[in-house]
C-alpha cells in the first residue's frame, strides 16, 4: 500500500455500517475513490467519496447526487452502475460497481496510438452505453478517455456521470462548463448550451485520439484550444495515420461538424453507422480478457495500480514470404494438376456442386437461420449477450412475477428454438418482481372473506388464524398481520395496506365473548373455562355477603393483559358465604339497652311496636331468636352481621 493510502484516514473506516473501506484508487477534482467492502451483501463495490472542501457547497452536492440518480436510471452493460448513495455526517458518497482494470487514458499514454479494432471495439461500447442514456433523456457532458473504463474480465463501461442531466434541462452558462476543453464542443464554447450532440462531438475527438495517438487541438492555454474548437474544423484522422480507412475518416470529421445540426443526432445513430462500418471493413468487436499492453501487468494486489488490458489484440495481416507470391502459387498449383490428370477435373465439378448447394443452404434456405437460444433466468445483460452470439438483437420488455426474481428473464418472443433471420428482434420479458398489491379494510369483516381477499392478491394467509376472546361477533377479524417475502419489518393490515404479492399473512379472529362464571358452582365453572380452552389452576375462598356459598365470587384477569385466547390459564375466588359473629345474649336488659347492644354487635332490633309507648324503666327483655335464621348457625347464636334480631319484652310493673 502505498505511503499516500496509508496516511487516507478513510481507509479502513465503516461507511454508514455497511461498507469497509479497504483502499484507496483513484483521486479527481471532486471525489475521491475508494475500493471498499460491502458487508450486508459481501461484495466488493467501488465507494466515490465527496473531497470534504466541497461538502458544503450545495452546487457540487447537487452534482453529486445528480450522478446517482443519472447512472441509477441507465440499465445497460456499457454504463457502470451505481448501486447506492448517502450522506454519513459531512460525508457525501456514492456507492458503485467496482471494475478492476484501467481506463482509456492509461491505456492511451501507454500504447499511444490503438488499432483499428481496439479503437472500434472501445467506440461500439461506448455508443452502446451512451445510447442508452441518450434514449432516457440524459446528456453525460463530460465525455472523455478518463470516463472509460476497461475491466479485467473484458468489460467496457462509461462512467462520471457527475455532470450529467436531462437533455429537456436547462443546461447552464459558461461558467458551469467542467468538461475537459480538449473534447468541448464548439456550441460549449460559444452558446455554453448543450445536448445530446455535444457528447458525439467529445466521441469524435476521442475516436480521433484513439486512431492517431494525439489529440486534433494543442494550445498552452486552455482558450487557445477552445478557440480552435470553435473556429477550426477537425482534420481527417488519416493525415497523421494513412492505416485508416475512409469510413472511419468520414464518421469522425460527421461527428465533430461544428454545427450540431450536421452530427448524428444522437449515440444511437452513430452507433449504427459504426456497426454499418464494421461490417464493411471486417471488424467484429469482441472484447477478450486480460490482453497486457505495453509491458504493462495485471495483478490482484489494489496498490500496485490494476492495470490488465482487456482490449483485443490488433488486427494481423499475413505478410508474404519469400516464394510465395501469387504467381508462385499460380505455379505449384499448375505443376499439381498436370500430375494429378484427368480426375482433377471431376473433383472440382463436385466441390461446385457442393459450394451451390452450401450456397442454396445458407443464402436462401434454413441455413440463412438462427435459433433464439434459451436465456430465462438470467439478466438481460446476459440475454443480450447471448442473442448477440446468434446475430440476433433484443427489445426488452418488462411484466410482474411472483416466480421469477427481479431482474432475471421470464420468457422470449419468439421462444427458444423458434428459427429467425440474421439481425431479427427477441422480445426478452423481464421479471419486474412482485406487484403491489393493496388491501382494504379488513378488520370486522368475516374471516373467509379476509382470507378470500388476501388471496385474490396472491398473498398466502397463515393456515391457522390467532383466535381471542372479544366483545366482537365470533368469526369476525380483529387484525391481519402481513410479513414480506424480502424480509422486511412486519405490516398491520388491519385497517388496509399496501403490500406486494408473494408476501404472506395473519389473521386474528374474534371467538365472541368469553362467557362469565360468577355465580356457578367451581365444578360448573371449571367445566365451561376448560370448555373454552381456558384451564383453571387453583381457587381461592372468601366469605360474600352476596355470593352463596360454594359458587365463584370472581376470576383473575389474564396474565399480561388483552384479551383472552384458548391455552390461556386463570384462578378462581369462591365464596364462603356471610361470615358469622355472635350474637349478645340481652335478655333480662331493658327495651333500650338491648337495641344498643345488638346495634354495637352489628345486629338489628326488631319487637312490638306498642312498647315503644311504654317507659323503658319498666320494660324487660324475656327471650331473644333471628327473625331469619338462614344466616345463623342451627341455635341462633352465631349470625351473619345485620340479622335482625326479635325480642319479646314485658312489663317489670
Amino acid at each position: 500500500m502505498t505511503t499516500s493510502a496509508q496516511a487516507d484516514p478513510l481507509i479502513g473506516r465503516l461507511v454508514d455500517g455497511r461498507y469497509r473501506v479497504r483502499a484507496r484508487i483513484a483521486r479527481g477534482g471532486m471525489a475521491t475513490v475508494y475500493v471498499a467492502t460491502d458487508l450486508r451483501l459481501e461484495r466488493r463495490v467501488a465507494l466515490k467519496v465527496m473531497h470534504s472542501h466541497l461538502s458544503d457547497d450545495a452546487v457540487f452536492q447537487s452534482r453529486f447526487i445528480q450522478e446517482a440518480r443519472a447512472a441509477a436510471r441507465l440499465a445497460d452493460p456499457h454504463v457502470v452502475n451505481v448501486f447506492d448513495q448517502g450522506q454519513e455526517g459531512e460525508m457525501a458518497y456514492l456507492v458503485m460497481e467496482y471494475l478492476p482494470g484501467i481506463t482509456l487514458r492509461e491505456l492511451l499514454r501507454e500504447q499511444k496510438r490503438l488499432t483499428l479494432a481496439q479503437a472500434v471495439t472501445i467506440m461500439d461500447a461506448v455508443l452502446s452505453g451512451l445510447s442508452a442514456a441518450h434514449r432516457a433523456n440524459i446528456v453525460h457532458r463530460d465525455v472523455k478517455p478518463e470516463n472509460v473504463l476497461l475491466a479485467e474480465d473484458g468489460r467496457i463501461k462509461i462512467g462520471d456521470f457527475g455532470l450529467a442531466r436531462a437533455t429537456t434541462a436547462n443546461t447552464g452558462s459558461g461558467q458551469m462548463l467542467l468538461g475537459t476543453i480538449a473534447y468541448l464542443a464548439p456550441e460549449l464554447v460559444t452558446r455554453g448550451t448543450a445536448d445530446a450532440r455535444s457528447d458525439i462531438y467529445a466521441l469524435g475527438i476521442m475516436l480521433y485520439e484513439m486512431l492517431t495517438g494525439e489529440q486534433p487541438y494543442k494550445g498552452e492555454q486552455p482558450m487557445q484550444i477552445a478557440f480552435q474548437h470553435a473556429t477550426e474544423s477537425v482534420p481527417r484522422p488519416s493525415v497523421r495515420n494513412p492505416g485508416v480507412p475512409e469510413p472511419l475518416d468520414e464518421l469522425v470529421l460527421w461527428s465533430t461538424e461544428k454545427s450540431p445540426d450536421d452530427r448524428p443526432t444522437d449515440a444511437g445513430v452513430m452507433l449504427a453507422r459504426l456497426r454499418e462500418i464494421e461490417q464493411q471493413l471486417g471488424i467484429a468487436p469482441q472484447v477478450q480478457r486480460t490482453l497486457a499492453v505495453a509491458g504493462v501487468a495485471a495483478s490482484d494486489h489494489l496498490d500496485t495500480g490494476e492495470l490488465t488490458k482487456v482490449l483485443p489484440p490488433s488486427v494481423e495481416v499475413d505478410t508474404p514470404v519469400e516464394g510465395d507470391d501469387n504467381s508462385t502459387r499460380l505455379r505449384h498449383q499448375a505443376g499439381r494438376r498436370r500430375a494429378k490428370g484427368w480426375w482433377l477435373f471431376a473433383i472440382v465439378i463436385v466441390l461446385a456442386v457442393v459450394a451451390a448447394g452450401i450456397g442454396l443452404w445458407f443464402g436462401s434456405g434454413p441455413g440463412s437461420q438462427v435459433i433464439v437460444p434459451t436465456v430465462a433466468g438470467k439478466t438481460f445483460a446476459q440475454a443480450k449477450a447471448s442473442l448477440a452470439e446468434q446475430q440476433l438483437g433484443a427489445k426488452k420488455a418488462g411484466q410482474n412475477s411472483l416466480d421469477v426474481a427481479a431482474g432475471r428473464v421470464i420468457s422470449t418472443d419468439p421462444g427458444p428454438g423458434t428459427r429467425l433471420d440474421k439481425d431479427a428482434t427477441v422480445t426478452v420479458t423481464v421479471s419486474l418482481g412482485p406487484a403491489e398489491a393493496t388491501i382494504d379494510t379488513l378488520e370486522g369483516m368475516p374471516e373467509k372473506d379476509a382470507r378470500a381477499t388476501f388471496g385474490a392478491q396472491h398473498i398466502t394467509v397463515a393456515e391457522k388464524s390467532k383466535t381471542f376472546y372479544t366483545d366482537d361477533d365470533e368469526g369476525t377479524v380483529i387484525g391481519a398481520v402481513v410479513h414480506p417475502a424480502d424480509g422486511g419489518k412486519d405490516v398491520d393490515c388491519a385497517k388496509g395496506c399496501t403490500v406486494h404479492q408473494g408476501d404472506s399473512a395473519t389473521l386474528s379472529v374474534s371467538l365472541g365473548a368469553l362467557p362469565s362464571v360468577i355465580g356457578m358452582s367451581l365444578d360448573d365453572a371449571v367445566a365451561k373455562l376448560e370448555d373454552k380452552g381456558i384451564t383453571v389452576t387453583a381457587h381461592s375462598e372468601q366469605y360474600s355477603d352476596s355470593a352463596a356459598k360454594g359458587t365463584v365470587i370472581s376470576m383473575a384477569d389474564r396474565d399480561g393483559g388483552g384479551s383472552w385466547r384458548p391455552g390461556d390459564k386463570t384462578t378462581l375466588v369462591i365464596s364462603k358465604g356471610p361470615q358469622l359473629f355472635e350474637v349478645p345474649d340481652v335478655t333480662g336488659q331493658t327495651r333500650d339497652e338491648a337495641k344498643q347492644t345488638l346495634s354495637q354487635a352489628g345486629f338489628r332490633a326488631t319487637y312490638n311496636g306498642l312498647w315503644d309507648a311504654v317507659i323503658n324503666g319498666v320494660t324487660k327483655v324475656t327471650s331473644q331468636s333471628p327473625v331469619d335464621g338462614s344466616t345463623c348457625n342451627g341455635d341462633g347464636t352465631l349470625c351473619a352481621s345485620g340479622t335482625t334480631i326479635e325480642l319479646k319484652i314485658s312489663g317489670s310493673f
